[in-house]
Protein backbone atom coordinates (compact mmCIF):
# COMPACT_ATOMS: atom_id res chain seq x y z
CA UNK A 1 0.00 0.00 0.00
CA UNK A 2 0.89 3.72 -0.79
CA UNK A 3 1.44 3.80 3.19
CA UNK A 4 4.05 1.38 3.33
CA UNK A 5 6.57 2.50 0.80
CA UNK A 6 8.93 5.27 1.57
CA UNK A 7 9.28 7.77 -1.45
CA UNK A 8 12.47 9.56 -1.25
CA UNK A 9 12.40 12.75 -4.31
CA UNK A 10 16.62 13.67 -4.74
CA UNK A 11 16.48 16.99 -6.88
CA UNK A 12 18.27 19.88 -7.71
CA UNK A 13 15.03 22.67 -7.60
CA UNK A 14 13.34 22.28 -4.54
CA UNK A 15 10.69 24.33 -5.53
CA UNK A 16 10.07 21.89 -8.58
CA UNK A 17 10.09 19.41 -6.18
CA UNK A 18 7.97 20.49 -3.68
CA UNK A 19 5.49 21.10 -5.89
CA UNK A 20 5.55 17.60 -7.37
CA UNK A 21 5.42 16.35 -4.07
CA UNK A 22 2.08 17.79 -3.37
CA UNK A 23 0.88 16.63 -6.49
CA UNK A 24 1.35 12.71 -5.45
CA UNK A 25 0.02 13.66 -2.19
CA UNK A 26 -2.98 15.22 -3.86
CA UNK A 27 -3.98 11.54 -5.40
CA UNK A 28 -1.70 9.44 -3.01
CA UNK A 29 -2.86 11.31 0.21
CA UNK A 30 -1.43 8.44 2.62
CA UNK A 31 2.18 8.31 0.79
CA UNK A 32 5.07 9.29 2.87
CA UNK A 33 7.81 11.39 0.27
CA UNK A 34 10.38 13.26 2.06
CA UNK A 35 12.58 15.46 0.10
CA UNK A 36 16.30 15.70 0.07
CA UNK A 37 18.64 18.50 -2.13
CA UNK A 38 21.02 16.67 -4.87
CA UNK A 39 22.33 18.08 -7.60
CA UNK A 40 24.25 15.15 -9.64
CA UNK A 41 25.85 17.32 -11.83
CA UNK A 42 27.87 18.86 -8.12
CA UNK A 43 30.21 16.36 -6.76
CA UNK A 44 29.93 17.93 -3.26
CA UNK A 45 26.12 18.13 -3.37
CA UNK A 46 26.56 14.55 -3.86
CA UNK A 47 28.43 13.68 -1.20
CA UNK A 48 26.45 15.62 0.90
CA UNK A 49 22.79 13.91 0.30
CA UNK A 50 24.57 10.61 0.69
CA UNK A 51 25.51 11.25 3.80
CA UNK A 52 22.30 12.86 4.93
CA UNK A 53 20.05 10.00 3.13
CA UNK A 54 21.88 7.59 4.63
CA UNK A 55 21.07 9.58 8.02
CA UNK A 56 17.64 9.16 7.54
CA UNK A 57 17.10 5.84 6.09
CA UNK A 58 18.60 1.89 7.10
CA UNK A 59 17.64 0.49 3.80
CA UNK A 60 16.83 1.46 0.07
CA UNK A 61 15.03 -0.83 -2.45
CA UNK A 62 14.95 0.89 -5.43
CA UNK A 63 17.33 3.90 -6.56
CA UNK A 64 16.25 5.60 -10.16
CA UNK A 65 18.97 7.78 -11.79
CA UNK A 66 16.45 10.27 -14.00
CA UNK A 67 18.92 13.18 -14.00
CA UNK A 68 20.24 14.64 -16.89
CA UNK A 69 21.26 17.15 -19.12
CA UNK A 70 21.27 18.16 -22.86
CA UNK A 71 22.51 21.96 -23.03
CA UNK A 72 21.94 23.58 -25.84
CA UNK A 73 21.28 21.15 -28.46
CA UNK A 74 21.26 21.51 -31.99
CA UNK A 75 20.36 19.96 -35.28
CA UNK A 76 22.86 19.70 -37.47
CA UNK A 77 20.76 20.73 -40.12
CA UNK A 78 23.81 19.71 -42.90
CA UNK A 79 23.53 16.04 -41.57
CA UNK A 80 20.10 15.62 -41.20
CA UNK A 81 19.33 16.33 -44.97
CA UNK A 82 22.13 14.20 -45.96
CA UNK A 83 20.36 11.25 -43.77
CA UNK A 84 17.24 11.91 -45.03
CA UNK A 85 18.30 10.38 -48.69
CA UNK A 86 20.26 7.58 -47.07
CA UNK A 87 20.25 3.97 -45.86
CA UNK A 88 20.48 5.22 -41.69
CA UNK A 89 17.09 7.47 -42.28
CA UNK A 90 15.11 5.30 -40.22
CA UNK A 91 17.66 4.89 -37.05
CA UNK A 92 18.27 8.65 -38.17
CA UNK A 93 14.68 9.53 -36.64
CA UNK A 94 14.40 6.74 -34.13
CA UNK A 95 17.51 7.95 -32.25
CA UNK A 96 18.44 11.33 -33.69
CA UNK A 97 22.05 9.44 -34.47
CA UNK A 98 24.61 11.95 -36.16
CA UNK A 99 22.29 14.89 -35.88
CA UNK A 100 21.93 15.80 -32.20
CA UNK A 101 24.90 18.29 -31.24
CA UNK A 102 25.85 20.00 -27.59
CA UNK A 103 27.51 22.63 -26.73
CA UNK A 104 29.46 21.40 -23.41
CA UNK A 105 31.34 22.92 -20.59
CA UNK A 106 33.81 22.18 -17.97
CA UNK A 107 32.59 22.22 -14.28
CA UNK A 108 34.68 24.11 -11.12
CA UNK A 109 36.20 20.38 -10.41
CA UNK A 110 36.98 19.97 -13.73
CA UNK A 111 35.14 17.26 -15.31
CA UNK A 112 32.49 17.30 -18.35
CA UNK A 113 29.12 19.15 -17.50
CA UNK A 114 27.30 16.47 -19.38
CA UNK A 115 29.20 13.54 -18.22
CA UNK A 116 29.31 14.50 -14.62
CA UNK A 117 25.64 15.09 -14.41
CA UNK A 118 24.20 12.30 -16.82
CA UNK A 119 27.36 9.74 -15.69
CA UNK A 120 29.65 10.43 -13.16
CA UNK A 121 27.35 11.80 -10.25
CA UNK A 122 24.87 8.66 -10.39
CA UNK A 123 28.12 6.67 -9.91
CA UNK A 124 29.60 8.78 -7.12
CA UNK A 125 25.84 8.09 -5.59
CA UNK A 126 25.85 4.47 -5.93
CA UNK A 127 29.71 3.97 -4.61
CA UNK A 128 28.26 6.11 -1.73
CA UNK A 129 24.60 4.47 -0.94
CA UNK A 130 26.27 0.99 -1.19
CA UNK A 131 26.04 0.05 2.53
CA UNK A 132 22.41 0.77 1.98
CA UNK A 133 22.26 -1.18 -1.41
CA UNK A 134 24.26 -4.30 -0.76
CA UNK A 135 22.32 -5.94 1.84
CA UNK A 136 22.22 -9.66 2.86
CA UNK A 137 18.29 -9.63 3.26
CA UNK A 138 16.79 -8.09 0.31
CA UNK A 139 17.87 -7.34 -3.44
CA UNK A 140 17.88 -4.10 -4.50
CA UNK A 141 17.71 -2.14 -7.69
CA UNK A 142 18.75 0.72 -9.33
CA UNK A 143 17.29 2.31 -12.64
CA UNK A 144 19.13 4.01 -14.70
CA UNK A 145 17.57 6.19 -17.82
CA UNK A 146 18.92 5.97 -20.91
CA UNK A 147 17.45 7.20 -24.46
CA UNK A 148 17.22 5.76 -27.69
CA UNK A 149 20.40 7.93 -28.37
CA UNK A 150 22.75 6.29 -26.61
CA UNK A 151 24.68 4.81 -29.47
CA UNK A 152 28.31 3.18 -29.82
CA UNK A 153 29.61 5.78 -32.50
CA UNK A 154 29.31 8.74 -29.99
CA UNK A 155 31.38 7.00 -26.66
CA UNK A 156 35.24 6.21 -26.94
CA UNK A 157 36.90 4.85 -23.94
CA UNK A 158 40.02 7.25 -24.76
CA UNK A 159 37.65 9.85 -24.05
CA UNK A 160 35.00 8.88 -21.91
CA UNK A 161 33.77 12.24 -20.37
CA UNK A 162 33.73 13.33 -24.50
CA UNK A 163 35.98 16.36 -24.55
CA UNK A 164 37.02 16.04 -28.41
CA UNK A 165 33.20 15.13 -29.75
CA UNK A 166 30.32 17.44 -30.40
CA UNK A 167 27.41 14.80 -28.97
CA UNK A 168 28.03 14.48 -25.12
CA UNK A 169 24.65 13.76 -24.42
CA UNK A 170 24.69 10.17 -26.69
CA UNK A 171 27.36 9.15 -25.57
CA UNK A 172 26.98 10.25 -21.88
CA UNK A 173 23.63 7.70 -22.29
CA UNK A 174 26.12 4.85 -24.15
CA UNK A 175 28.54 4.93 -20.89
CA UNK A 176 25.45 4.26 -18.21
CA UNK A 177 24.32 1.14 -20.37
CA UNK A 178 28.14 -0.01 -20.56
CA UNK A 179 28.15 0.96 -16.34
CA UNK A 180 24.61 -0.81 -15.93
CA UNK A 181 26.43 -3.72 -16.98
CA UNK A 182 29.46 -3.73 -14.63
CA UNK A 183 27.58 -2.84 -11.91
CA UNK A 184 25.83 -6.36 -12.21
CA UNK A 185 29.22 -8.06 -12.61
CA UNK A 186 30.38 -6.73 -9.55
CA UNK A 187 27.50 -6.35 -7.41
CA UNK A 188 25.19 -9.17 -8.01
CA UNK A 189 26.86 -11.30 -5.39
CA UNK A 190 26.18 -8.71 -3.32
CA UNK A 191 22.46 -7.98 -3.31
CA UNK A 192 22.61 -5.60 -5.67
CA UNK A 193 21.29 -5.28 -9.28
CA UNK A 194 20.94 -2.92 -12.16
CA UNK A 195 18.71 -2.27 -15.21
CA UNK A 196 18.41 0.80 -17.96
CA UNK A 197 15.22 1.64 -19.25
CA UNK A 198 14.14 4.04 -22.37
CA UNK A 199 11.51 6.24 -22.49
CA UNK A 200 10.91 6.83 -25.94
CA UNK A 201 10.41 10.03 -27.95
CA UNK A 202 8.89 12.05 -24.65
CA UNK A 203 7.77 15.06 -26.03
CA UNK A 204 8.27 17.56 -23.23
CA UNK A 205 9.85 21.34 -23.78
CA UNK A 206 13.45 20.46 -24.79
CA UNK A 207 12.09 18.55 -27.70
CA UNK A 208 9.50 21.24 -28.81
CA UNK A 209 12.58 23.28 -29.01
CA UNK A 210 15.28 21.04 -30.47
CA UNK A 211 13.12 19.24 -33.30
CA UNK A 212 12.22 21.53 -36.36
CA UNK A 213 8.51 22.10 -36.95
CA UNK A 214 8.19 19.75 -39.97
CA UNK A 215 9.76 17.22 -38.66
CA UNK A 216 7.31 16.99 -35.37
CA UNK A 217 4.66 16.96 -37.78
CA UNK A 218 5.63 14.29 -39.80
CA UNK A 219 6.39 11.94 -36.85
CA UNK A 220 4.73 12.88 -34.09
CA UNK A 221 1.22 10.39 -35.54
CA UNK A 222 3.67 7.35 -36.22
CA UNK A 223 5.37 8.24 -32.33
CA UNK A 224 2.03 7.83 -30.99
CA UNK A 225 1.40 5.24 -32.57
CA UNK A 226 4.50 3.52 -31.85
CA UNK A 227 5.51 4.50 -28.58
CA UNK A 228 3.69 7.22 -27.43
CA UNK A 229 5.35 10.52 -25.90
CA UNK A 230 3.68 11.46 -23.06
CA UNK A 231 5.55 11.67 -20.21
CA UNK A 232 3.50 9.31 -18.59
CA UNK A 233 3.75 7.00 -21.30
CA UNK A 234 7.70 7.53 -20.92
CA UNK A 235 7.68 6.18 -17.56
CA UNK A 236 6.07 3.12 -18.18
CA UNK A 237 8.97 1.24 -18.13
CA UNK A 238 10.17 2.30 -14.76
CA UNK A 239 6.98 1.47 -13.37
CA UNK A 240 6.90 -1.96 -14.65
CA UNK A 241 11.03 -3.00 -12.99
CA UNK A 242 9.03 -1.58 -9.79
CA UNK A 243 6.96 -5.06 -9.85
CA UNK A 244 9.91 -7.70 -10.67
CA UNK A 245 12.14 -9.14 -9.26
CA UNK A 246 15.41 -7.18 -9.95
CA UNK A 247 17.36 -10.86 -10.10
CA UNK A 248 15.29 -12.22 -12.84
CA UNK A 249 15.96 -8.97 -14.83
CA UNK A 250 17.79 -9.24 -18.21
CA UNK A 251 21.74 -7.06 -17.78
CA UNK A 252 22.32 -7.08 -21.44
CA UNK A 253 18.50 -5.63 -22.23
CA UNK A 254 17.49 -2.30 -22.10
CA UNK A 255 13.57 -2.02 -20.95
CA UNK A 256 11.75 0.03 -23.41
CA UNK A 257 8.36 1.52 -22.65
CA UNK A 258 6.11 1.50 -25.63
CA UNK A 259 2.51 2.32 -26.28
CA UNK A 260 0.24 0.40 -28.76
CA UNK A 261 -2.11 2.20 -31.55
CA UNK A 262 -4.74 0.91 -29.24
CA UNK A 263 -3.41 3.40 -26.68
CA UNK A 264 -2.40 0.98 -24.59
CA UNK A 265 1.10 0.99 -22.37
CA UNK A 266 3.78 -1.79 -22.34
CA UNK A 267 7.44 -2.36 -21.47
CA UNK A 268 9.63 -4.59 -24.18
CA UNK A 269 12.97 -5.39 -23.44
CA UNK A 270 15.99 -4.87 -26.32
CA UNK A 271 19.45 -6.47 -26.64
CA UNK A 272 21.91 -3.17 -25.94
CA UNK A 273 24.73 -3.03 -28.25
CA UNK A 274 27.18 -3.27 -25.51
CA UNK A 275 30.38 -5.80 -24.19
CA UNK A 276 31.54 -6.63 -20.95
CA UNK A 277 35.03 -5.62 -21.94
CA UNK A 278 34.30 -2.31 -23.14
CA UNK A 279 31.97 -2.27 -19.82
CA UNK A 280 34.78 -3.35 -17.34
CA UNK A 281 37.20 -0.96 -18.65
CA UNK A 282 34.65 1.98 -18.50
CA UNK A 283 34.65 1.34 -14.50
CA UNK A 284 37.61 1.10 -14.04
CA UNK A 285 38.77 4.26 -15.54
CA UNK A 286 35.55 5.54 -13.49
CA UNK A 287 37.43 3.87 -10.13
CA UNK A 288 40.60 6.16 -11.41
CA UNK A 289 38.36 8.85 -11.81
CA UNK A 290 36.41 8.61 -8.58
CA UNK A 291 39.67 8.51 -6.76
CA UNK A 292 41.03 11.68 -8.25
CA UNK A 293 38.09 13.56 -7.91
CA UNK A 294 37.56 12.51 -4.07
CA UNK A 295 41.40 13.85 -3.82
CA UNK A 296 40.37 17.17 -5.55
CA UNK A 297 37.64 17.53 -3.16
CA UNK A 298 39.79 17.17 0.08
CA UNK A 299 42.82 19.04 -1.10
CA UNK A 300 40.46 21.70 -1.61
CA UNK A 301 39.05 21.23 1.79
CA UNK A 302 42.47 21.55 3.46
CA UNK A 303 43.56 24.47 1.51
CA UNK A 304 39.59 26.09 2.79
CA UNK A 305 41.39 25.45 6.05
CA UNK A 306 44.74 26.21 5.90
CA UNK A 307 43.59 29.54 4.76
CA UNK A 308 41.20 30.38 7.78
Amino acid sequence: SDAQLQLCLACRNMQRAEAARQALLVSHPTAQATLLHLDVGNMRSVLRAAEEFKQMCNRLDYLYLNAGIMPNPRVDHKAFYKGLFSSNVVCMFATGEGILTQEDKVTPIGLQEVFATNLFGHFLLVKELEPLLCQIDHNSLVIWRSSNNAQRSAFSLDDIQHQKGREPYSSSKYASDLLSLALNCHYNNRGLFSSVICPGLVMTNLTYGILPSFFLALILPVMWLVEGYSPYNGAEALFWLFMQKPESLDPMAKYHSLTSGLGNNYTQPHKMDIDENMSEALYVKLLELEDTVRKKLRDEDLDIKTKN
